[in-house]
């Protein structure tokens, strides 16, 4: 039996035997951890005081609000990640959970993610996380990445948002700050997603999903990696002369800005082999590596900042 007719038999309607570890599946958790982190960084190095119970609030909301568009994203794309054996397993394929069940649940967490963050908190986050489910469930699942080798591209701009809606929630306005923690995750999309089709173009090509290795070809691929990792680098060192962030930030962002040229450029000049793989893979890797360091050093100069005041005072 091919793989097509084995979850072609598993998406048949029949009783739900889905779990709580399915349901939690559903939310891809993975993805949401860096949703939380993200939108944590935004929130704490926003200016002002914020209550810690409407702090907390805000971050469960984005948390909610992430999983609920992770839910509907695997909502509709159910007869893709049959296809593909890196999601072939997610509760959807394999019949654990029933595509209706995944709409109502995303449905349910979005609205609810929402209304409480605008009520509790303030509109204009509840807005900003309103178009954030809709930009990723909408215009990138059901739009861009069925019809668009710039899907990644494009698409990018939802998994940037949460440090700008985490720090609209903490001060009720935007400000430069965000948008450029905005700027660093879009540029980085694409590198590290492009890295990871590079070495999964045969999983793309099976579920017909236009990945730019599978449109403009590696070699093309390789070459946007490189230029965008240049704009990436540029943009994440950009902070620091320009006064928004320190230099223990601004020397982080260059040691590891240099990392993130350093394999860009393995993955340019490796195009064969095992070499060509060692590459994509390395870049895949440090390239979550690189953003996490980059949120994190924001995070602990704040928490450093404010372990010193607390014994100073």
């Amino acid at each position: 039996m091919s793989i097509v007719d084995h979850h072609a038999i598993d998406l048949s309607p029949r009783i739900s035997e889905a779990s709580v570890a399915d349901y939690i599946a559903l939310l891809k958790p993975r993805v949401m951890s860096l949703v939380v982190f993200t939108a944590l960084v935004g929130l704490v190095i926003a200016p002002g005081h914020f209550h810690p119970v409407l702090a907390i609030t805000a971050i469960l909301c984005i948390a909610v609000g992430g999983g609920a568009a992770g839910a509907l994203n695997m909502w509709y794309e159910g007869d893709l990640d049959a296809l593909m054996s890196r999601t072939a397993n997610r509760p959807i394929p394999r019949g654990r959970i029933l595509p209706g069940e995944a709409l109502a649940f995303g449905l349910t967490l979005a609205f609810f993610s929402v209304m409480t963050l605008g009520i509790l908190v303030n509109w204009l986050a509840g807005a900003l996380l309103a178009f954030t489910i809709f930009f990723y469930a909408v215009v990138y699942t059901m739009w861009l990445k069925r019809y668009t080798a710039q899907n990644i591209v494009i698409g990018g701009a939802a998994g940037a948002l949460p440090p700008v809606v985490a720090w609209a929630a903490a001060t009720g306005s935007l400000a430069p700050e965000p948008i450029l923690l905005f700027l660093i995750i879009f540029l980085w999309t694409p590198p590290h997603f492009w890295a990871l089709a590079l070495f999964r173009t045969d999983d793309y090509a099976r579920a017909k999903i236009p990945m730019l290795p599978n449109v403009a070809g590696p070699d093309a691929t390789r070459l946007q990696i490189l230029l965008y990792t240049i704009v990436l680098v540029a943009v994440a060192i950009a902070p620091w002369p320009l006064g928004y962030f320190s230099a223990v930030y601004g020397v982080t962002s260059v040691v590891l800005g240099a990392g993130m040229m350093w394999y860009a450029i393995r993955v340019y000049r490796d195009r064969t082999g095992s070499a060509a793989l060692r590459a994509t893979r390395g870049l895949f890797k440090f390239s979550i590596l690189y953003l996490f360091a980059l949120f994190a050093v924001l995070l602990c100069e704040v928490m450093v900042s404010a372990a010193v005041r607390m014994i100073w005072s």
